[in-house]
């Protein structure tokens, strides 16, 4: 949600912002709504005050005037009644309209339609050349016996798989490491729910806009829906708190599995695991002051975090600056990391870094007390550490031998029991 009196005060940005990342909304319309809402709200106020005043005078009157007042009062009422209910109608479209006004880029982000106007930043590790003729992710998987695509398709459907023996072992090594490395970071370790309400998806900025996107589980009570990222819950935390200054920032890592029905991408990335609805992930939430240099430090601090998970894994990569035009309704900056995978003969996207302000904050009614007794929202932060299965396919790829086994990266070696290779069955 963005600072509706910035918007009032300067709606070509937020127009320009809209025109940039490809946000198809309406501002001009938005404030003539906006203005028509406080027009309304002040005419039911002033009512409401007038109604107040009536019913303390009418305890001082008698005979005629008593009557007169109260014909006056029953005036009022009426008219009360009629806006009250009109104001009601009105507020309720002028809070939808404005969850979709996007926040405005910082001023480093290029412009730019989608991903391939995405610029590149810097890149760590050499592209390998291989000797012998490489086997993907999928057919290693067969041969190690370590991924069943197959069966996980007749038990759950598209885009579904199973992780066994040695692959299960590897996945868990690699979210333990993540976690190991944050933890001694000061990082916070979340175990968080799954299933979230919808507050906690709007507040996010995941709705409205992403429901296509998202499992609902259909309940007797409230709607539900099964998390797409662990930045959902933890960020919604503190959720309508107003957190003391010295304890910011809050740096925070939630495991999870994560839920995403992958909705539009009929036909996209069907081969293997590239883009599958069950993933599981470690995501990096921070939480600090309204400082726009320290978010910055921040942003840097998680993006270097990601990086160094993937030198531990031996994987080379590139780090990319992305544009308006990729970015979602709440970024204000975002980097990508893409690690090398030879099957696809490019870059695979495997994390991205985003900085939000206080779009987030604002719609979590998350907020601080400075040392002033003032009080602020928080900026916020999320960056995924590593997500499997996804790392799997250059972690296989990249690392495979000529008799197809494939090596175990030495940083991954004590979560398996000193294991160094995974080896064909038989």
């Amino acid at each position: 949600m963005i600072n509706l009196k910035h918007l009032r005060e300067s709606p070509e940005l937020y127009i320009e912002a809209a025109r940039r990342k490809r946000i198809n909304v309406d501002i001009e319309a938005f404030l003539k709504v906006d203005e028509e809402y406080r027009s309304l709200k002040s005419r039911v106020e002033e009512l409401r005050a007038e109604q107040n005043r009536c019913n303390k005078e009418l305890r001082n009157l008698s005979g005629a005037e008593k009557e007169e007042m109260l014909s006056k009062m029953k005036a009022i009422s009426g008219e009360a009644k009629e806006q009250g209910s009109a104001f009601k109608t009105l507020e309720e479209e002028w809070e939808k309209l404005q969850l979709l006004i996007p926040s405005l880029p910082d001023e480093q982000v290029p412009d730019g339609k989608d991903e391939d106007d995405n610029v590149p930043l810097r890149h760590w590790g050499e592209v390998p050349q291989f000797s012998f003729e490489l086997k993907d992710h999928v057919e290693l998987g067969k041969t190690l016996d370590i991924i069943d695509i197959e069966r996980g398709v007749k038990v759950a459907g598209a885009r579904n798989y199973f992780l066994k023996g040695d692959g299960a072992r590897l996945q868990h090594a690699v979210l333990s490491l993540a976690m190991d490395l944050l933890h001694e970071q000061g990082f916070t370790i979340f175990d968080p729910p799954l299933v979230v309400l919808y507050e906690a998806m709007m507040g996010t900025g995941y709705f409205p806009g992403g429901e296509e996107q998202a499992f609902h589980l259909d309940t007797r009570d409230d709607a539900h829906y099964l998390i797409g990222t662990s930045e959902v819950p933890v960020a919604s935390y503190h959720m309508d708190e107003i957190l003391p200054e010295e304890e910011l920032p809050k740096r925070y890592a939630g495991i999870s599995p994560c839920f995403r029905r992958e909705a539009g991408t009929y036909g996209r990335d069907t081969h293997g695991i590239y883009r599958v609805h069950q993933f599981s992930k470690v995501e990096q939430v921070v939480i600090c002051k309204a400082d726009k240099e320290e978010s910055l430090k921040h942003h840097e601090a998680i993006l270097r975090n990601a990086e160094l998970m993937l030198q531990k894994l031996e994987l080379p990569y590139r780090v990319s600056t992305v544009c308006a035009g990729d970015m979602g309704q709440g970024q204000v900056l975002k980097h990508d990391i893409e690690t090398w995978m030879p099957s696809r003969g490019k870059y695979g996207e495997t994390h991205s870094c985003s900085t939000f302000y206080e779009f987030q904050a604002r719609r979590l009614k998350l907020r601080y007390r400075d040392g002033e007794g003032n009080i602020h929202y928080c900026y916020t932060l999320n960056n995924t550490c590593i997500a499997s299965p996804r790392v799997l396919i250059p972690l296989l790829e990249m690392h495979q031998q000529e008799d197809g086994s494939v090596v175990i990266p030495e940083a991954l070696r004590s979560y398996m029991g000193g294991q160094e290779r995974i080896v064909p069955k038989g």
